[in-house]
This record gives structure tokens, sequence and C-alpha cells, in this order.
């Protein structure tokens, strides 16, 4: 069993160390339901270049609806940063073949008997696909889940996006050593690997890897069999319905549906991309998420833009 490491903190919950199998050690937090009230286990999974903390009031919310929540930086942001973050040789794909796999792993070990279930913002969304243990998940929850191919930004936006994330980003990556985000406003700051990977990324997500890795990573990805409520919002210009569909073309083995909100569904003029993790939506979204991960029930059947099963494209 995973030796982890806890510290009590009464604002953050419960501190935890979570070793991966190649020896880096990543950071988080865990909030536990009141006693005798858990309704399952649930790791959240941040966006890229988001420290975990950012999602705290949305995992404290869900502990206080009866479940033991886990959130977790990966390696080279928040609570997983090194010391020295130039050369570390981080990538994207670590965060989920190695921390997101450790996430997985110490949850199952925590509470053997419970159904594990993941909430994953982005390319939170994406990740437990490149897991082993990813048959562990009873259900997923995803928001703008994508991997950032500048092709599926909206189209309003698309210039500027592609500007910033695959212009200006690899050429301030190759100065510093490491994409400076903190530094420019521009989210955390990245492993140079990271953000290379974003800025490079192509039409198929596969093809980061080693031509003679891909099979591999597209077994993975087709084996995950939790059914997946995937949540696009109309004025997202990075999770758009084309990034969505594009991220739930990979997860051929699940039950997929994917689901279009608005921003005037919870009474506001726009969402965006990060929104619905703010608390303001504690008794709009938050609350409306429970139907799904406490019951498997989609709270938005009247939204949905497409649904297949296990083998669909």
């Amino acid at each position: 069993m995973t030796k982890v490491a806890l510290r009590i903190s009464i604002e953050d919950g419960i501190e935890v160390t979570i070793p991966c199998r190649d020896g880096v050690t990543i950071g988080g937090h865990l909030w536990l339901a009141p006693a005798g009230r858990s309704a399952g286990s649930i790791i959240v999974n941040a966006a890229t270049g988001v420290a975990a903390r950012y999602y705290h009031r949305y995992a404290c919310f869900l502990a206080n609806h009866g479940f033991d929540v886990l959130t977790y930086d990966y390696r080279g942001i928040g609570a997983s940063r090194p010391s020295r973050l130039r050369s570390c040789g981080y990538r994207w794909r670590d965060w989920g073949e190695l921390d997101f796999e450790a996430a997985l792993c110490f949850m199952h070990e925590y509470r053997p008997q419970a159904r594990l279930i993941v909430v994953g913002h982005s390319i939170g969304g994406f990740l437990p696909g490149l897991a082993e243990s990813a048959g562990l998940i009873e259900r997923m929850l995803t928001v703008g889940a994508q991997y950032a191919w500048w092709g599926d930004y909206a189209p309003r936006r698309r210039s500027g996006l592609f500007l910033k994330w695959h212009v200006a980003m690899p050429i301030m990556t190759a100065l510093c050593g490491y994409f400076p985000g903190r530094r420019l406003g521009w989210l955390e700051d990245l492993p140079a690997g990271v953000a290379n990977e974003w800025s490079f990324r192509g039409r198929r997500f596969e093809h980061s890897h080693p031509r003679g890795e891909r099979r591999a990573v597209l077994s993975r990805m087709a084996a995950v069999t939790a059914p997946i409520l995937a949540v696009a919002v109309s004025d997202d210009e990075l999770g758009t319905v084309p990034a969505i569909r594009r991220t739930l073309g990979y997860y051929t083995g699940a039950p997929r549906t994917a689901v279009l909100l608005e921003p005037p569904n919870y009474g506001r003029k726009t969402i965006g991309h990060f929104n619905l993790f703010h608390d303001t939506h504690a008794a709009g979204f938050w609350t409306d998420t429970l139907l799904w991960l406490r019951d498997g029930r989609n709270p938005w059947p009247g939204q949905v833009l497409a649904s297949v099963g296990p083998g669909g494209p």
C-alpha cells in the first residue's frame, strides 16, 4: 500500500503527499465526508496551469454533501513544484501516466470499497485515459475537457489565442527554460516540457508521443469504460463543442453524453472556461453536478448535444 504523509489543516482539509512510481512526490489535499456518510470518492483534476487550490471550495462543497474528495497539483505546479523548475524534464503526459495514476491508486487504497469518481476540468478530463488503473473509475464528469489543439479554439478568439499560447509561450519558454506564467499573469508557471507540448500540439493527441508508443496510448484511452458526462459551455473559447467532441472521440470504450450549457441557464452573461468552479455557482451548477456524481443521472437532459454508447464514434 502507498505510504502517504498526512497533516491536518483546518483551512485546507488534510494535506497529503503522494509518491509516484518514478520517485516524484506530488502534493494535494483531502476532504472527508461526515463520519458514516460517504457516498464515494472523488478526484478533482485541474486544468493546465491552474493550482489545485482553485478547486478547494468545490471540493469542500462535495465533502459537505457526502463525498471524500482529493485535489492535487500536477508535478511542476503549486504544492508539487520542485525547487528548480528549469530542466526538470516534466511532460504533459506525465500528469496522466504518473500523477493521476498515483492519485487514483491513493484514493482506491484509502477507501477500497468506495466507488471512484473523477471530475476533470480542461486537460483534467483527458488525463484519466492515460492512466493504467483507469479501470477503477466508475463515473466521470468533465468540464471544458480538451487538449489545446488550436484549430478547436473559438473562431472569434482563435488568432489571439494562437499568438498567446502557440507563439509567445514557446518563445518565453525557450528564453527562461520554463514558462513564467505567474510573472505574466497567465496562470501558473509551467515546466518547459508541458508548455511545449501545449504549444506544438497537433490535431491528434497521440502524435505528441513517439511513434512506437501511439498505439498503446490509444488502447489505454479506449480501455476506459466509466460513463462520461461532458459539459461544454457556449462561450468557452477553449473547451468548444469541437474540442469536447475531439476529446470524447478517444474514449471509445465508454458511454458518453455531451451537454451544452448557456450562461443564461445560470443567470449569467458570461461563464467561459473557468467560471463554473467559482463558489457563486454553489447553489446552481455545483448542486446540479450532485445528481450525476451521486446518482448517475444527467441534470441537463434538455441540453444534450450527443449521447453514444461504447464503440460509438
